[in-house]
């Protein structure tokens, strides 16, 4: 599945590697997992619009084609 995410102060969503996206929750979530949460993100954005973590906003860029 490939992610975007965008920052509260971002006007458009950029594409993010698995990496990346592990560093960005983990700046966000501090101490929990963040694989974790990126396995329960992917969950939520497969049938959900986009979710909020922290001050950044994920969703499915399969999902957001026709956005």
């Amino acid at each position: 599945m490939k992610i975007e995410t965008q920052y509260h102060y971002e006007k458009v969503w950029t594409l993010t590697s698995e990496v990346d996206l592990l560093k960005i929750i983990g700046e966000e979530v501090g101490d929990a997992d963040p694989e974790g949460t990126l396995a329960y993100i992917k969950e939520v954005i497969a049938s959900k619009k986009s979710i909020t973590v922290g001050d950044c906003k994920f969703r499915n860029a399969s999902n957001s084609l026709n956005s």
